[in-house]
């Protein structure tokens, strides 16, 4: 069994029966919600005092809360209590009444230091000190809007005695005006408690090669409890039957064959009968099976191997239609909750509940006005969003001609292709030119007109200076059938171009036909017959330019295309599909302009190759065409953005005779108004439409409007927009006569005269001068109702002119019409000038729900839709989401199983745990539990285990407490429970910063963030990929500042977003009061004196980077800079598990035993194990060494590794830049499993040839071995060439090199494109840099300093610098028998550490409980001003960690 708990490193108390915490939830339902909450529970406590119990005090909150919140809002409300999500909020204020230690202006005070009596005496006499800082996130009291009063500030906990004294008095204060009242949680006793929100996954490793320690764990742990169901536990109390029960324990688990692999043709269809297990089994069991079945798959595989229905696979096809709608494969998971596409990677608990408090509101609202069940699932699915204003055309169009093609024409063969070059660093300006046609220009044309002529030649120059954008054309000529090319200009020119580009090529073409023609001139037919004489004396002008031209086929397909695509007057441009304004059509200008956009779009390229959505594989055309702002035609009346509306509220009635103008918009023109539908007087869908009904055209609007009013809820009004031709009575007979209609008759006979009216014939009639008397009868003669013709002809005849001149008005001033202009009115929504065929769209729904569960009648109902293969990582995640999630809403859930078909190999390969709770949990005796844990139970103990966390983002997490190997859990060999402690030791910061001037990421921009009195608690570098930059830190309001130094020196800091103070503030103030990530984006600029320097350049760095620094020699004096740079050999490495740990160590003892440079050591803080941080200050006492802990959180933006190996590759090559200080210039990274036989100061001063970074080559003279060396053919010995296969165990660094060429930048680019196939960088941390040694080069070490026995033959043992235990892939022998076998020495470190670390372990008492959490219940003190910062480990270099 193990067992495993994650606390919070923040300092305060969490009590869930706390009312600070309900407060939190009330509050974001509104500030006055939140003090009418504080009034009701200002006293609450004595309740908790008299000897209640927690459940009761609980509970009687939670009723208190339950007067402003609604039933489901209190359901919420308990989801996040139990995730602890206010325990930020409340820790924030903990840490800005901390920070307030040091400057606390006397408006600013905590209950406690104020004695009851005196109170009063003591707000009167500081109100008139200084205004303490305010934050967005404080609760101000709402009284008098007032500013120039004092501000005053209570700390408190709420629902305390003296809370509610202080309370009074200040909340009478300030709804009297005199102060304003700002009220932050505060807590005398705060205190660790257990999280949820994050999951744990014990990973199955390979066991190819032995990795644990031998190193027994002593202690007194509690016994396993069952094997095969026997409790031995409970047997081993009787020692005399110890040495049997023992064998017999091991035979047990030797022969329990749980973990036994499957044969190939099990694998197969392992997912189809997965599913099929889980819908066999009643419905609301089946979230329960696939949660058992997904998260403990290795022991459970078996178990799936049942009969299956082959109607499952068969419904696969059905599923496949959902999936295709969605953009799925088989195998891929999503989840829609109400319609809304939760992203499984990016998105927490803590935002669902966020997502889930959002739809509420939604969703109590509709169900308050009786909108529910499937009227509800219609309202929620109607589009809300904002419409995309720069729709682009799609461009794959055969009509195009293209002039040339980047990826295809040789004159671009030089380039390079990959999709990766858009990652490469530029000068700022400079477009990059790659073989991929990223940029194309498509200009629809008139070839008579002027403007053409600087069009083409504008083109022309942008294909002579290869810039790298592809240039097609459209030209619009007539398109009929016969037509002479000697009188048409238009169609002459096309057919000699095409003649012209078939016998030659189109660049050729054009250039030539406008070579002649100045700016200002029109092409004419002299001149193109002229140019076909000069240039073709031989062709035949008849056969070209005639009525039987040879060259005529695809003329009409431009011109169709121009039609088809909506497109207003030529000539137009469309960049990458999006249309020019016409405004921007200046050819003068247009150049500049299409840079520009050229530049921006590099910016959008770039973070879609960063981001995997572009890959090498990607045809870009057919990128850029799926996007979803891509249409086939651009109609303005659709696609337009904006948004006028009227209000429909009014009756049908009497017309106004001469209504004002301004008031008709307000009363909707009632009169005009008139419902065409059902009786009723219940309309979903309103139309009015607006023309010139005396003409064709207007007519046939309405006609077209009335077909569609057969749709239940539609009716149809009319407004006569009369053109400017029109004047008197007389030319409006045909808007009274329907007016009329409409005002006498009803409905039904009113619309089949209206239909009637607008046919052609009747339109003949009255054209050919008929009167509406003599024609009513004719009219109606057909009609199966009759007409009241009396009432017709008498309000016909007494019609006035006013009314119809109130409708003109009316179209002018609120419709902004022009005379004549039609437009449809659609449920007040204003759309002018329709054009084209009307088309609708009608899509269905699926209905193919696998496992459907119902939800509970008369409450608010959430849809959630889950796409999942049950035997996936998202299962393993979405089942106990959605076991909590039904607790918490009521879910109507449909669960569709997107299985994956021909498996090959284990679909997964761990067992996980989702720690989430849907309430808080208490015990039998009513006090709360501790807490939420993962808990393992029933784990097989024949494969050996790896541990790794999975937490939100923006979480910063750490063991701080376990005497096991976590990396390594062997229950084979535990007769224990394993437990292991986690912490939350810091939030993290994240942000993305730009220099305004270049709009690119200024490289090496170094950021601090502190307090007032602390500024430098932690740094960072800003990298060049998408300007990011990430600090650490707890809850509370922090600064954001510029370095000091060359950073400070050379830029200012302009605007930026997300943080919470002003955009043009001095200081940027952050503050972090909640789980979820914070993002900020920072913007920058040089000084107007610094315009020319360069950050990263190689000059003497700024004396402000140092003076942060202590001496390395612990004196007062300071050396030199250059001296201060030799004093120190920095060394780099990374370790995960207790055997690499004890590898570590000896390697560290090797190093200082070959050197007499002082030495400091990084080590990556993300993977080491409490013991060995409990271990490091002693070594480093002992041996006289210093250290530093380092670490970095993987960036959400970079491709995830899954396995811990290959995350711990990434993390020794991806962030050499911005792990270390920028004062350090060399660093050597030296393997975990190496030992040093020489001073690695010779190989720090060893030059690197220009290089970043020097690599040791494998070696090659072990020729037994030759089998097994990969690089010596396939795709290594085409992309290396000459060059040799490096590896990774050890290297040198040049910092400064490495962030002068980005190297960093370009390795994370490269490692983003390649990353995304699991089958590439099968050896990420050597792989990758030996597949950039083209783009950044590896300076090849003398084989001497790497030396290992696989590679390596025995004669160069004796030369070797260091040697490396590097694995044999022929013999597998086990790295401690090798390390014993082949360096003597090692076995003496070995024993000399142990020395120390059993003294250590005696000076401690002889705990053998392991190392103690290292977080206390007493905060951390603030330094006093002028301290340095805190640092982990020795505290002899002051340079905060990043």
């Amino acid at each position: 069994m193990l067992l495993l708990y994650l606390y919070q490193y923040f300092y305060y108390y969490y009590l869930a029966s706390c009312a600070k915490f309900h407060s939190e939830f009330v509050a974001e339902d509104g500030n006055e919600k939140f003090w009418q909450f504080v009034d009701t529970v200002k006293e609450l406590t004595v309740y908790k005092n008299g000897g209640t119990s927690v459940r009761s005090y609980y509970n009687l909150i939670l009723k208190k809360a339950g007067q402003f919140l609604t039933h489901l809002q209190v359901n919420l409300l308990r989801f996040a209590l139990s995730l602890r999500t206010y325990s930020p909020a409340v820790a924030a204020s903990q840490q800005i009444a901390r920070m307030r230690r040091y400057t606390m202006p006397s408006t600013i005070f905590k209950c406690q230091d104020v004695q009851h009596k005196k109170k009063k005496r003591r707000i009167n006499s500081n109100v008139r000190r200084p205004k303490p800082c305010l934050y967005k996130t404080d609760h101000r009291y709402p009284g008098r809007n007032v500013s120039d009063v004092p501000v005053v500030v209570l700390y408190a906990e709420i629902g305390t005695r003296k809370f509610s004294a202080f309370h009074t008095l200040l909340s009478e204060r300030a709804e009297a005006g005199s102060l304003i009242y700002v009220l932050r949680h505060f807590d005398p006793q705060p205190h660790k408690v257990l999280l949820s929100g994050y999951a744990v996954e014990l990973a199955i490793k390979s066991t190819e090669y032995r990795a644990v320690d031998d190193t027994q764990v002593k202690g007194r742990f509690t016994p396993s409890t069952h094997v095969i169901g026997l409790p031995f536990g409970r047997i081993s109390s009787h020692p005399e039957l110890q040495g049997g029960l023992g064998e017999l324990r091991k035979h047990l688990v030797e022969s329990s064959d749980d973990m036994a692999p499957l044969k190939v043709w099990e694998l197969q269809d392992l997912s189809f009968q997965a599913a099929a297990k889980i819908l066999s089994v009643p419905k609301f069991d089946a979230l329960k099976l696939m949660r058992d079945l997904s998260q403990d798959f290795p022991s459970k595989a078996r178990l799936t191997l049942i009969l299956m229905d082959t109607s499952l696979t068969a419904g696969s096809s059905s599923l496949q239609r959902l999936s295709e709608t969605l953009g799925l494969h088989p195998g891929d998971a999503a989840l829609f909750i109400n319609g809304q596409n939760i992203d499984l990677d990016t998105h927490t608990p803590f935002s669902i509940l966020d997502m889930l408090r959002g739809e509420a509101r939604v969703l109590e609202g509709l169900h308050n006005l009786g909108v529910t069940g499937e009227h509800q699932g219609k309202m929620l699915r109607l589009p809300v969003g904002v419409v995309e204003d720069s729709y682009a055309l799609d461009i794959r169009h055969p009509a195009i001609m293209w002039m040339n093609d980047i990826e295809s024409d040789p004159m671009y063969r030089g380039w390079p292709s990959g999709v990766q070059e858009l990652l490469r660093s530029t000068f700022p300006g400079v477009i990059r030119q790659i073989r991929r046609n990223f940029f194309n220009l498509v200009l629809f044309l008139d070839p008579a007109h002027q403007q053409t002529v600087e069009l083409v030649k504008l083109s022309e120059l942008f294909y002579k200076h290869m810039i790298p954008l592809r240039i097609g054309f459209i030209f619009v000529v007539n398109t009929e059938e016969e037509v002479d090319g000697f009188t048409d200009v238009g169609v002459a020119f096309y057919r000699l171009l095409s003649y012209i580009a078939e016998e030659y090529d189109l660049s050729q073409a054009l250039t030539s036909m406008y070579s002649k023609i100045r700016v200002g001139e029109s092409l004419s037919v002299d001149t193109i017959t002229a140019f076909l004489k000069r240039k073709f004396p031989k062709a035949n002008a008849g056969r070209i330019l005639g009525l039987d031209s040879e060259y005529d086929e695809r003329r009409q397909a431009g011109p169709r295309f121009y039609q088809e695509s909506g497109l207003g007057a030529l000539p137009v441009a469309l960049f990458n599909g999006v249309p020019l304004d016409p405004g921007e059509m200046d050819p003068e200008e247009l150049e500049t302009l299409l840079l520009q956009r050229i530049m921006d779009a590099t910016n959008v390229f770039q973070r879609a190759a960063f981001m995997g959505q572009l890959t090498e594989a990607s045809d870009v055309e057919d990128y850029l065409m799926e996007q979803p702002h891509v249409v086939l035609r651009i109609n303005p009346l659709v696609l337009s953005t904006e948004r006028r509306y009227l209000d429909f509220t009014a009756s049908p009635g009497e017309p106004p005779h001469r209504p004002a103008v301004a008031s008709l918009h307000r009363l909707s023109l009632v009169a005009a108004v008139t419902k065409v539908g059902d009786e009723d007087g219940m309309s979903g869908v309103t139309t009015w439409i607006v023309g010139d009904l005396e003409t064709e055209a207007g007519q046939r609007l309405l006609a077209g409007a009335l077909k569609h009013r057969k749709s239940p809820g539609v009716r149809v009004g009319v407004i006569d927009n009369p053109g400017s031709s029109r004047s008197g009575l007389e030319d409006t007979r045909v808007y009274r006569a329907l007016w009329s209609a409409l005002l006498t008759q009803k409905n039904k006979v009113a619309l089949e005269f209206t239909q009637t009216l607008l046919k052609g014939a009747t339109q003949d009639l009255l054209k050919g001068g008929a009167k509406m008397k003599d024609l009513l009868l004719q009219v109606t003669s057909g009609q199966r109702h009759g007409m009241d013709a009396d009432a017709f002809e008498k309000r016909f005849n007494t019609m006035e002119g006013g009314f119809l001149r109130s409708l003109q008005l009316f179209c002018r001033d609120v419709l902004k019409l022009g005379a004549g202009q039609r437009a449809v009115v659609a449920n007040g929504r204003v759309s002018s000038r329709p054009e084209g065929d009307g088309r609708s769209v009608v899509g269905g729904t699926h209905t193919l729900g696998v496992l459907h569960l119902s939800p509970r009648d008369g409450e608010v109902v959430f849809e959630a839709v889950v796409v999942v293969d049950p035997l996936s990582r998202e299962a393993q995640k979405l089942s106990s989401l959605l076991m909590v999630l039904s607790q918490v809403v009521n879910l109507e859930l449909q669960v569709f199983m997107n299985c994956r078909a021909k498996l090959s190999e284990m679909p997964l390969k761990s067992f996980y745990r989702l720690v989430l709770e849907a309430d808080v949990n208490f015990l039998a005796n009513d006090t709360m539990s501790p807490g939420p844990t993962a808990r393992f139970s029933q784990l097989p103990e024949s494969p050996l285990l790896t541990l790794n966390m999975i937490t939100p983002d923006g979480w910063m997490v750490e063991a701080v407490s376990s005497p096991h190997d976590l990396d390594n859990i062997h229950l084979q060999e535990v007769n224990a429970v394993v437990r292991a402690e986690y912490e939350l030791e810091h939030l993290l910061l994240e942000g993305h910063c730009f220099d305004l001037t270049t709009g690119q990421p200024p490289r090496g921009l170094q950021f601090t963030l502190g307090t007032g009195q602390r500024p430098l608690r932690q740094d960072t570098i800003v990298m060049a990929n998408l300007g990011y930059f990430q600090l650490k830190a707890n809850p509370g309001a922090w600064i954001l500042k510029l370095r000091k130094g060359r950073s400070e020196d050379i830029y200012q800091i302009l605007t930026h977003d997300g943080t919470d103070s002003p955009d043009d503030a001095g200081d940027v103030v952050v503050t972090l009061n909640s789980f979820q990530s914070k993002i900020i984006k920072v913007r920058v600029q040089k000084k107007a004196d610094k315009m020319n320097e360069d950050l990263l350049s190689e000059s003497v760095e700024s004396r402000g980077l140092w003076d942060s620094i202590a001496s390395i020699t612990g004196g007062s004096s300071r050396p030199s800079d250059a001296e201060k740079k030799e004093d120190v050999l920095n060394i780099f490495s990374v370790a995960s598990g207790h055997l690499y740990e004890r590898f570590l160590r000896i390697m560290m003892l090797s190093v200082l035993r070959h050197t007499k440079t002082p030495v400091k050591f990084w080590f990556l803080k993300n993977f080491l194990s409490p013991s060995f941080k409990e271990s490091i200050p002693h070594l480093a006492e002992e041996y006289g060494f210093q250290y530093e802990l380092v670490h970095y959180k993987w960036p959400r933006w970079l491709h995830q590794q899954t396995e811990k190996q290959r995350l711990i590759w990434g993390y020794k090559i991806l962030f050499l830049d911005v792990l270390f200080p920028l004062a350090v210039d060399k660093i050597i990274f030296v393997d975990a499993d190496q030992i040093v036989r020489a001073d690695l100061k010779e190989l720090r001063d060893l030059p690197l040839d220009g290089a970043p970074y020097g690599y040791t080559p494998f070696c090659e003279s072990r020729r037994e071995m030759d089998g097994y060396r990969f690089w010596k053919s396939g795709y290594w010995a085409s992309h290396l060439g000459h060059r040799k296969y490096h590896i990774s165990a050890l290297y040198v660094v040049d910092l400064k090199k490495f962030r002068k060429i980005a190297a960093g930048d370009r390795l994370r680019g490269q490692y983003q494109a390649l990353s995304q196939d699991p089958n590439s960088l099968s050896n990420l941390d050597q792989d990758l840099p030996n597949n950039m040694i083209h783009q950044v080069a590896i300076k090849s070490l003398p084989q001497e300093w790497l030396w290992c026995e696989t590679w390596c033959d025995d004669a160069s043992k004796g030369n070797a610098k260091t040697i490396d235990l590097c694995n044999n892939p022929r013999t597998k022998e086990p790295k401690l028998t090798a390390a014993a076998r082949i360096v003597p020495e090692w076995v003496e470190y070995d024993n000399d550490i142990k020395r120390l670390l059993r003294r250590i372990q005696d000076g401690r008492g002889g705990d053998d409980e392991g190392p103690t959490p290292t977080a206390t219940a007493t905060p951390e003190p603030e330094p006093q001003p002028g301290e340095p910062p805190r640092r982990e480990g020795r505290p002899t270099l002051s340079h905060p960690m990043l």
